[in-house]
């Protein structure tokens, strides 16, 4: 069966052209990743992100591109830190948020532009710091300023590149194209994390490997499982007469999803964890008490039990923050009100919004719980195999995100398929 439909996707001209438009810009990407800007020390750079895990962090989502301080560098970080930014700027300004919300397709566009036009300074600002952090521990060289600025004004440049390289695979090929790019940049360390593991393997290592191959299975399984994981609220329709025809009377289902928040949760807990620890372990170097201090905050976070339990807690509370932020039982109830809907045994309104808002906070701690184990499941793994060459490919934000995009991808070339077999009936 799954043959048959990969034949069929490769006869239909438009649906070929589009796969192959996607991989082409796919081939871009990683050629924008092996660029690098002037002044880079290899070996350097390694020890740097030996030292700096937060960096190995987001090298998995640049496919690569940080560790070689390319023009894609940055990847599409400050995209996506503009679209966040923006979402949490909702609930400051009551317009925002009605562009947001209220105004349909065209008020999603008015936002997304704003999230684009944010996305150039901060992709500016983060390509200087993190120049000079580079420079600063010894992995670059910049002898001037007309190479910094130029080497931060490439950068940037790379970063709008890939948005609009996404944008494209949005418009004109299948899927989201900032998933499918982020998805091709952690496949793309795949192999390499394959052969690290391969060249240090021995006998004696068999039964970890094999623990490890079956801890793979059960985390994809559990990955499919809570993502495709539905809880569906009844939702009636109320009969309407319209001159001779009568209208609703129909039920159907409101779904809501187990996971709501997607990894959105586990990457600020990330951000939170890494970076006060990196910035304790660059002012460890200083003298005196304040360096001291410095240290034992830095030793304390990169303690494994210490670290485990603050990012498991951190990820559990962003997940129900990141929610509320974008789920609105009240907006849900008045629009399944305006359109003559309503949930059996509930009143319209505010008591329908009410049990909306109690379902939810029941599926999301269950969302919550998975969200936070999936982010601590790659160290226990490691500390259980002794296999750290997969690093965060194994499990947590990579293992979401690959399979997220995955199944949306599928179901949209189902969907392809399904509307040209209605069409030739």
């Amino acid at each position: 069966m799954a043959t048959s439909r990969i034949l069929q996707m490769f006869k239909i001209p438009d649906l070929r052209k589009k796969i192959f438009f996607v991989l082409l810009l796919f081939v871009v990407f990683r050629i924008m990743s092996t660029i690098p800007i002037p002044g880079v020390d290899a070996q350097n750079i390694q020890q740097f992100f030996d030292r700096f895990k937060v960096f190995s962090f987001m090298n998995v989502f640049s496919g690569g591109a940080l560790s070689n301080i390319s023009i894609a560098m940055l990847g599409l970080g400050p995209y996506i830190t503009a679209i966040i930014i923006f979402e949490l700027l909702t609930l400051i300004f009551p317009s925002l948020q009605k562009m947001y919300k209220q105004e349909g397709e065209a008020g999603r566009k008015k936002f997304n532009q704003y999230a684009r036009m944010a996305t150039v300074p901060l992709a500016a600002i983060q390509a200087y710091a993190m120049l000079g952090l580079f420079q600063k521990q010894g992995a670059i060289s910049i002898d001037s300023p007309i190479t910094m600025i130029t080497s931060v004004i490439v950068i940037t440049a790379g970063s709008i590149l890939l948005m609009w390289l996404g944008e494209l695979i949005t418009e004109k090929g299948i899927g989201n194209g900032v998933s499918l790019l982020i998805f091709a940049g952690i496949v793309a360390r795949l192999p390499i994390s394959i052969g690290e593991s391969l060249s240090k393997w021995t006998s004696s290592q068999l039964p970890s490997y094999l623990l490890f191959l079956a801890s793979v299975f059960v985390i994809i399984f559990g990955v499919v499982l809570i993502t495709e994981a539905r809880r569906n609220i009844p939702v009636s329709y109320a009969k309407r007469v319209r001159g001779m025809r009568m209208y609703g009377g129909t039920s159907t289902y409101l779904p809501m999803s187990v996971n709501p928040a997607g990894v959105i949760p586990i990457i600020f807990a990330m951000s939170i964890l890494y970076i006060p620890g990196m910035i304790a372990n660059i002012l460890g170097q200083s003298a005196g008490w304040f360096g001291n201090v410095a240290k034992s905050v830095s030793f304390f976070l990169e303690k494994g039990l210490a670290q485990g339990i603050i990012y498991f807690v951190l990820v559990f509370v962003f997940t129900f923050f990141y929610t509320m932020v974008t789920f609105d039982p009240k907006s849900i109830s008045e629009n399944l009100q305006k359109m003559g809907g309503f949930v059996p045994g509930i009143r319209p309104g505010p008591s329908t919004a009410h049990f909306i808002k109690f379902i939810l906070h029941r599926v999301l701690f269950i969302g919550a719980l998975f969200l936070s184990l999936m982010a601590v499941l790659p160290s226990i793994i490691q500390g259980l195999t002794g296999i750290t060459s997969f690093g965060f490919l194994i499990g947590g934000t990579s293992v979401l995100i690959v399979v997220s995009v995955v199944l949306d991808t599928i179901k949209q070339i189902n969907a392809q398929l399904q509307m040209r077999e209605y069409e030739t009936i």
